[in-house]
């Protein structure tokens, strides 16, 4: 299975430990980041989407418009625009991009957020308009004669789009939650299931469920899957150690989650990234649990830490396990995404190598 390597870019430059600076539409950090990251062997950086930061959509123009390479895992929240729409959009800007595009499907794992932008469907009801909301988009995206659809959501008549996306039928679709609601549209609709950084058994666990979902829909062979780390690497592992304890030294300034009235993230992938946590400060070989653990797991927040071989060896389990894309967060972000670039995307590159030739020798 072909791999790919992740990075992150926001709006400005900032993390758990570092301060945002800057305007909130930084161009010259978006474009000194993307740069980097390009440079240092990264495909592509997902760009997140929250109902308070500025439009990704037009970012990721932005970073395509800049760029030469590198292409965009571009998150879109579903459910506040109409699918048919979003559809043209999409492909509009992969057009632009020449298919460097991949789309990151939000179904929305805080009430809170959805809320800000109008959105009070409750959990279970959110994935059943998102299981439509791809049906239709999908179509739009594929049929070239119009179509109608009614159905619970969402109503259109004689849609058409005269905009595909560039390189393919459509866009990669990228997909992410670790609830049973998740697993089932997943199954039917994801090209790529994307997994916080759990511990193995958690993978292995959350890949047999997916692919078992995806059997109804006779697809269980066609999701690859991501998975989401942060990154602490140094030249030997004691200095590793020493940047994280600055890290959690940084995080633990910082307000905790529970500690003055506030609710814990409840959405599944925080609750298994909080029990993970609780099972100690490193599992399996070089999963750091600590931050996860102080900030109550709101998002992608377990570290891979050691040298860059401890933690590409790290990297490659995961690849044995059926993950095939590797996504890493810096706690300081562009530092963090040259080095994860630089220092351990060709070791892991090479290991897979390696597995290949072997896989092809034995047959």
């Amino acid at each position: 299975m072909s791999s790919e390597f992740i990075g992150h870019v926001s709006n400005r430059e900032g993390s758990d430990i570092v301060p945002p600076k800057g305007p909130v539409v930084d161009k010259d950090y978006i474009l000194n980041h993307a740069t980097a990251a390009e440079e240092a062997g990264i495909d592509r950086l997902l760009i997140g989407a929250f109902s308070t930061w500025p439009d990704n959509n037009q970012i990721a123009a932005y970073l395509f418009a800049k760029t030469n390479r590198i292409g965009a895992l571009l998150a879109h929240r579903t459910g506040f625009m109409s699918p048919t729409l979003a559809a043209r959009q999409l492909a509009t800007l992969d057009q632009f991009s020449d298919g460097r595009l991949w789309v990151h499907i939000i179904t929305g794992g805080s009430d809170a957020d959805q809320q800000r932008d109008g959105d009070f469907l409750d959990h279970d009801r959110r994935y059943d308009r998102t299981d439509e909301y791809l049906t239709v988009l999908k179509k739009v995206w594929e049929s070239e004669e119009p179509f109608d659809h009614e159905g619970e959501f969402y109503k259109v008549k004689t849609a058409v789009s005269q905009v595909r996306p560039s390189r393919q039928s459509r866009i990669p679709i990228s997909f992410g939650g670790s609830s049973e609601a998740a697993f089932k549209v997943a199954g039917k609709h994801a090209d790529i299931y994307a997994l916080w950084g759990e511990p193995l058994d958690g993978v292995r666990e959350t890949i047999g469920k997916v692919r078992t979902a995806a059997e109804a829909f006779g697809r269980a062979d066609d999701i690859r899957f991501t998975i989401a780390f942060r990154i602490v690497v140094a030249e030997t592992e004691d200095k590793a150690w020493e940047k994280a304890s600055s890290i959690l030294q940084k995080v633990k300034a910082i307000a905790r989650p529970g500690g003055n009235g506030e609710r814990l993230p409840s959405n599944a992938g925080s609750v298994r990234l909080r029990e993970a946590a609780a099972r100690g400060k490193v599992l399996d070989k070089r999963l750091w649990t600590e931050v996860a653990a102080l900030t109550g797991a709101g998002g992608n927040s377990t570290a891979l830490l050691g040298t860059p071989d401890q933690v590409a060896e790290a990297i490659l389990d995961y690849y044995d396990a059926g993950v095939s894309n590797f996504l890493m967060r810096g706690f300081y972000p562009t530092e963090d995404t040259v080095t994860y670039g630089r220092d351990v995307v060709p070791l892991v590159k090479a290991g897979i190598a390696a597995r290949k030739s072997r896989s092809i020798a034995a047959e």
